[in-house]
């Protein structure tokens, strides 16, 4: 078969996946956040840290929880990297310099996972179960938590509660995160994945060489790196390594993995809000978007001008060999558009413009389907944005799901979403402005400069995956980085939250002739039209001095 047939095959086979668990996995989530039964085991786990399960909190209360977890567990990771010479199962690994520690806590915990170091050299056993596994089950729980809150901010009234953080993070991790990465990293081990103990092995090649091969506990972190779309890989090239992800199945099914939380959250929505179309119209815009990205980036790479690329039939540079173009394409977009940051190909490697819609994809907003809850928040404070566009359309005030949208609440979606392209083009600005940094560019020009736009629009969107090229591990992009991971996750939960706590507060607005309906083909092309308007008037200017230059010249 060749490779464009069995490209469509794939696509084909993983879109029917994710259609099948979509009103199960998404019911399933709504169940475990409505809830009013606690397990045993989270019992015993709100008695040990002095939780009252049964008491609902207000947004400042459940945002100043989300912000105390997230700087403990910088702190723990922290200290665990910077002392993890003196731990067992270190391996002998040298001890990590204080800026690239900040800059790895930061990044695990922000659910980034962006990397400046090669896992396998830089990070004992230890470390990476206790440390980067449990930050990759966490820091996704988080970001469902913070959507479950805004959830609850537009299905409740008259209230000034919208959960309880401890509680949903309990639920999560142990109600969904933990048996579904069981389950599958079994599949994955028994698919070829390594999964031991072993520091470097020294084998025998078959040309009677010798060769150190690094063993470890990856098929139980490979699982929560995509399920929890966090990204960062046990081995320094990621989901290209054999040990990682060794067939053309486990590559089919972690793309599976990174996308079905996220494309099942809108169910979850459509459940809690007691209007499954509602849930229908947001995940027909994500599903537009992926479809299209995917299809885009496929064929970029498959038509490439160049008398080389031409005869080779596409650009394959930096693709891994076993899978080829349209499986690389795919796992490009599915994990660019998703805060996941894993990669199996080299972005730095791919056509100007089928790398440069790897960097539009994250500027999306990460919202097609986004991160594990990210994605979904990002997507409804957009669709608010819509509506109250088309407010302004007909003169009436706007109106969401029996919600009125004044003033208050638009403040808080405007300032959602100016965070992240603020950090963005301010972090590349400054690295272009300064000659030291401009220095870590291993290209020069438009090139260049997409390396630059690429790490600061990974870290400030959260998706971690990396275009390569630019040198990233000094101190000065270490803490630069590490800073847009911080703003760019934490001040956009800051507005969402208080935007469910405003919400929450409101009475319920019946819906009259003049309401808008936000459940059908045209409120779906209205949120799709409103999602690129906001990212190209925003980031064009950007676009235009990278690839799309390099693309025309």
């Amino acid at each position: 078969m060749g490779a464009t047939p069995a490209g469509w095959l794939q696509a084909l086979a993983l879109v029917g996946a994710l259609a099948l668990c979509h009103r199960p996995l998404g019911d399933h989530i709504a169940r475990l956040l409505t809830s009013a039964r606690h397990l045993r085991v989270e019992r015993g786990l709100y008695r040990a840290v002095g939780v009252d399960a049964d008491a609902d909190q207000r947004w400042p209360v459940y945002l100043r929880s989300v912000l105390a977890f997230s700087a403990l567990s910088v702190l723990f990771l922290y200290g665990l990297i910077r002392l993890q010479t003196h731990l067992l199962l270190s391996l002998g690994v040298p001890e990590m310099e204080a800026h690239q520690a900040w800059n790895t806590a930061v990044s695990f915990t922000t659910n980034t996972n962006w990397q400046s170091y090669s896992g396998e050299s830089a990070m004992g056993h230890l470390v990476q179960m206790a440390g980067l596994a449990v930050q990759n089950f966490v820091s996704a729980a988080v970001g469902i938590a913070v959507v479950a809150a805004l959830i609850r901010g537009f299905g409740r009234h008259r209230t000034d509660r919208i959960g309880n953080f401890w509680v949903d993070l309990t639920r999560i991790s142990l109600r969904l995160l933990l048996p579904l990465s069981v389950v599958f990293a079994l599949v994955l081990a028994a698919s070829g994945v390594v999964q031991n103990l072993h520091g470097f092995e020294q084998v025998t090649t078959l040309s009677g060489g010798r060769q150190q091969l690094p063993g470890g506990p990856v098929a139980s972190q490979e699982v929560i790196k995509l399920l929890g779309t966090n990204g960062g890989g046990f081995y320094n090239a990621n989901s290209a390594h054999p040990f990682e992800n060794p067939t053309g199945f486990t590559n089919l099914l972690e793309v599976f993995l990174l996308l079905v939380i996220p494309f099942a959250l809108p169910r979850t929505f459509g459940t809690m809000v007691g209007d499954h179309r509602q849930g229908y119209a947001v995940v027909a815009v994500m599903g537009l978007f992926w479809a299209a990205s995917a299809a885009l980036v496929t064929f970029f790479e498959h038509q490439h001008a160049g008398s080389a690329l031409q005869a080779a039939g596409a650009a394959v540079e930096g693709k891994e060999q076993r899978f080829g173009i349209a499986a690389s394409g795919l796992f490009a977009a599915s994990t660019t558009l998703t805060s996941t940051g894993a990669v199996n190909s080299f972005h730095d490697s791919f056509t100007p413009f089928g790398g440069g819609l790897t960097v539009f994809n994250m500027m999306l907003g990460e919202i097609a389907p986004g991160g594990t809850g990210s994605g979904l928040y990002g997507m409804l404070v957009l669709a608010v944005v819509a509506v109250f566009v088309a407010g302004l359309m007909v003169g009436r005030t706007p109106e969401y799901l029996g919600k009125k949208l004044g003033g208050r609440e638009m403040k808080f979606a405007s300032l959602y979403i100016l965070t992240t392209p603020a950090l963005v083009l301010i972090g590349t600005g400054t690295a272009i402005a300064l000659p030291g940094e401009r220095a870590g560019m291993l290209n020069d020009g438009a090139h260049g400069f997409s390396e630059v736009l690429y790490a600061f629009t990974s870290a400030a969107n959260n998706n971690g995956s990396a275009f390569a090229g630019i040198t990233v591990n000094t101190a000065w992009y270490d803490t630069a980085l590490g800073l847009a991971m911080v703003f760019g996750r934490f001040l956009p939960v800051v507005f969402v939250l208080a935007l469910a706590g405003s919400l929450a507060r409101q009475r319920p607005v019946p819906a009259s002739a003049g309401t808008l309906p936000t459940h059908g083909p045209l409120f779906v092309g209205l949120l799709s039209a409103v999602v690129l308007v906001v990212v190209g008037l925003t980031y064009f200017p950007a676009l235009a001095l990278g690839p799309i230059a390099e693309g025309l010249h």
